[in-house]
């Protein structure tokens, strides 16, 4: 690398907008509506019912959280999405390797997933609630249902996506079928793979705002439902929020996992 092209490089580093920096232009969008809207409710120019200010709803957090009641919800909500989950991946994970290495396999079952893919996940909630009851199981099933596809399609895509070559350098090296799966296959599919869990897991939450309003009787959506019962708006802006700060969460948590997992393209890319 020449003299100059160092320089330009180092400079643009250098011009590089800090963590500090983009976590604190993250925050602009968000604190900017939360004041619109807490200036708009002060002056009365939007209705109270239907929209609590945010200093209402903050201290109907505070208030809920000093109880004991929303670690409740919170706990089982959280339980739920995750055995959910981790029903829903493994089997996508699964199916999607099995497929993606097999093209047998792919013609006798993908048809059909992609069949009841395309079957909303509302129309088939009637169904789990007759055959699972309305415990724990069909809720469960229910997350797991709506999880699954996803990472099934991306880990199919990704293993379908294999560059040619690299199987043909697998052939020359004498490598087995089952090596070759572990060293080659699974890696160069695991971006894709990555990809999948991390939308799999949003759409669990989805997955779980469904399942909480089969006749529970705990979790944050039951307890959003029984609060719009009551007309008690405060709690229900209160689950939205905690929905929305769980996901963040958890989407966070996920590409950390990506970013550690995929170091080796960086180092491929320099």
């Amino acid at each position: 690398m020449s003299v100059s092209s160092r320089t330009t490089a180092n400079t643009k580093i250098n011009q590089a907008p800090s963590k500090q920096t983009l976590f604190a232009l993250a925050l602009v969008l968000p604190v900017t509506t939360l004041s619109i809207w807490q200036i708009l409710g002060d002056l009365g120019l939007i209705s109270n019912l239907l929209f609590p200010t945010p200093y209402v709803i903050g201290k109907t957090l505070v208030e809920l959280a000093k109880s004991g009641v929303l670690w409740k919800h919170i706990d089982v909500s959280v339980q739920r999405v995750m055995m959910g989950f981790l029903i829903g991946a493994s089997l996508g994970l699964l199916f999607g390797i099995a497929v993606g290495l097999f093209r047998r396999t792919e013609k006798l079952v993908d048809p059909t997933v992609q069949m009841i893919r395309m079957i909303p996940s509302l129309a088939i909630v009637p169904l789990f609630v007759l055959w699972f009851g309305i415990g724990e199981l069909s809720k469960i099933l229910i997350i797991a249902q709506a999880t699954f596809f996803q990472l099934y399609i991306n880990t199919f895509l990704g293993i379908r996506n294999v560059d040619k070559k690299l199987f043909e350098v697998t052939y020359v090296l004498g490598y087995s079928r089952m090596k070759q799966i572990i060293r080659l296959v699974l890696p160069a599919a695991l971006p894709s793979i990555l990809l999948g869990v991390r939308i799999s897991f949003g759409i669990s939450w989805l997955g779980l705002v469904v399942a909480e309003l089969i006749a529970s009787t705990s979790g944050i959506g039951y307890m959003m439902s029984d609060a719009r019962q009551f007309a008690d708006t405060p709690v229900v802006f209160v689950g939205i929020f905690l929905f929305a700060i769980l996901g963040l969460t958890a989407d966070s948590l996920i590409r950390l996992l990506q970013h550690r997992l995929l170091r080796w393209q960086a180092t491929i890319n320099r």
